[in-house]
């Protein structure tokens, strides 16, 4: 039995070979389902399934990820009641996602009571890449495994309009003050000192410079670095703008509690207006075109993956 240490550091792809070639598509398990209510997300589903899935095929054959598998799944949350996985993407309705966990592994009573900071900073729900390789495999191949995305577009903006047109402990000192060090010309003094009061222009500045002062977050990587859906084959894919539907056929799916419904809330800045059509347009208009088109290079994947129409 060789130490774990001497294990991780092999190189990647002769041991994890397998992971390489997603396994065929299970057919999800339906029999806790009840017939007729849930047709149409089901066809969805299915639909949305083969559709990633001719993408993969079509796309990755080529490329060769040298990516360690404990990286590829550090994002994937664990449930082992009901042996579900669930990829976290921001803002595509992770924190409500994150509450359905808790209640679903006996840590809470109802999705309603747990606070944000409970969610996020609780050290409640446990991750794949915190099992040995065995428990990461097992899970991967007998779990059901669900990712929610959500338009890439909206998305962005979404975190952006979050993180940094609120008071943020965290963003503003870490991330926006690199951002106006490096993207605004005359900056004042107590802007370079707070961090505070980011452009949105400024803000996708940062995205596209490949040398950005500060490196990636989570609320805006790409899904397909985020979740790598060519890689792990997803039995479920749910979309932040069919949310409620799919995420509730999604519990019935795996045998969840008849009373278990996903929460409706909107977790944070609640009197905020939802980012919509709409909101995107405005914040695009403050764009280049040309910012626009790289804006949507970025994305390029996710919207292909997962069948969004290009803004």
């Amino acid at each position: 039995q060789m130490p774990d240490q001497q294990k991780m550091s092999e190189p990647p792809l002769g041991r994890f070979r397998g992971l390489y070639l997603p396994p065929a598509l299970h057919p999800l398990n339906k029999t806790l389902v009840k017939v007729g209510r849930w047709e149409d997300v089901d066809s969805t589903q299915e639909q949305r399934r083969s559709f990633l899935r001719a993408f993969c095929e079509k796309y990755s054959s080529r490329k060769k990820l040298q990516t360690h598998l404990v990286h590829l799944v550090s994002r994937i949350y664990v449930e082992d009641r009901h042996k579900v996985l669930y990829c976290e993407v921001p803002k595509a309705g992770c924190s409500n996602w994150k509450r359905v966990l808790m209640v679903l592994n006996g840590l809470a009573a109802s999705a309603h009571n747990i606070s944000h900071d409970d969610v996020h900073y609780g050290k409640h729900l446990r991750r794949l890449d915190s099992y040995d390789l065995k428990g990461i495999y097992t899970r991967l191949n007998t779990y059901t495994k669900a990712v929610f995305v959500r338009d890439p577009m909206e998305r962005l903006i979404s975190a952006f309009r979050d993180k940094f047109e609120h008071p943020n402990s965290y963003y503003h000192p870490v991330f926006g003050k690199a951002i106006i060090k490096k993207y605004r010309h005359n900056a004042s003094e107590e802007a370079l000192k707070t961090g505070s009061g980011v452009k949105f222009k400024e803000f996708i500045q940062y995205l596209l410079d490949s040398h950005r002062p500060v490196g990636m977050d989570i609320h805006w990587e790409q899904v397909s670095k985020l979740c790598y859906p060519c890689l792990i084959s997803y039995d479920f894919i749910g979309k932040f703008e069919t949310l409620e539907e799919d995420a509730n056929y999604f519990l019935q799916l795996v045998g969840a509690p008849a009373e278990l419904k996903f929460p409706k809330f909107k977790d944070r800045h609640s009197s905020d207006e939802r980012t919509n059509t709409e909101v995107v347009r405005l914040y695009l208009k403050e764009l280049s075109k040309e910012e626009r088109q790289l804006t949507y290079d970025f994305y390029y994947l996710d919207y292909l993956m997962f069948n969004y129409t290009a803004p």
